[in-house]
């Protein structure tokens, strides 16, 4: 375990080797799961105000759920998340024309129509943060739909804390994210 500031982080951030194979997976993390996607409370206001902007890049489902849902659920333990289509698939998503599960937040992000690039929670994936009291943890969620993900990241010798510096340095600041590397990149850590 590492302790960057107040933050603890699993040194599975420094040892797994990851880079997001789409072509393989077809963004299975969107469509597989018992809930959609979790939400920060400080996401909850924004994602009301995106709602009109993001409609060309969502499927008639899933405006449909979006509808009956509302833009997020609050689940039975408490927790916000997006809504999905039929309990499947993220509200927010749709098919590219090669199959492939994509945001329709970020797309349209990507187009300039919003500021807000995605959940925090699908940007830093395979990232899961727990927060209990006065402690947050940053751990690595093990998932074997991600696999050919790790196969490809162990190819391309990138780990995780790597593939995900933007994410990082979106929740926690450059500040943080440069204090982590130095920390991963002064100590010995066993790599899988």
């Amino acid at each position: 375990m590492i302790k960057v500031g107040e933050i603890l982080v699993s040194d599975d951030i420094a040892s797994v080797e990851f880079v997001c194979h789409l072509e393989k997976c077809k963004g299975a993390c969107c469509v597989e799961g018992e809930l959609g996607a979790p939400l920060e409370e400080d996401e909850l206001d924004v994602m009301k105000e995106i709602q009109t902007a993001i409609k060309p890049y969502l499927t008639a489902e899933g405006l449909k759920s979006i509808e009956t849902q509302g833009p997020y659920i609050l689940d039975e333990d408490g927790d916000f998340s997006t809504p999905t289509i039929e309990g499947r698939e993220c509200a927010y998503a749709h098919y590219n024309q090669q199959g492939i599960l994509k945001c329709g937040i970020e797309q349209a992000y990507l187009e300039g129509k919003i500021s807000f690039r995605k959940p925090m929670s699908c940007h830093l994936y395979p990232i899961r943060i727990v927060k209990k009291k006065n402690l947050e943890a940053v751990n690595y969620h093990e998932w074997s739909i991600c696999s050919d993900a790790c196969q490809l990241g162990k190819s391309l010798q990138v780990p995780l804390y790597k593939f995900l510096k933007e994410p990082l340095i979106r929740k926690y600041g450059e500040a943080w994210y440069n204090e982590l590397v130095q920390l991963i990149e002064k100590q010995p850590i066993n790599t899988k």
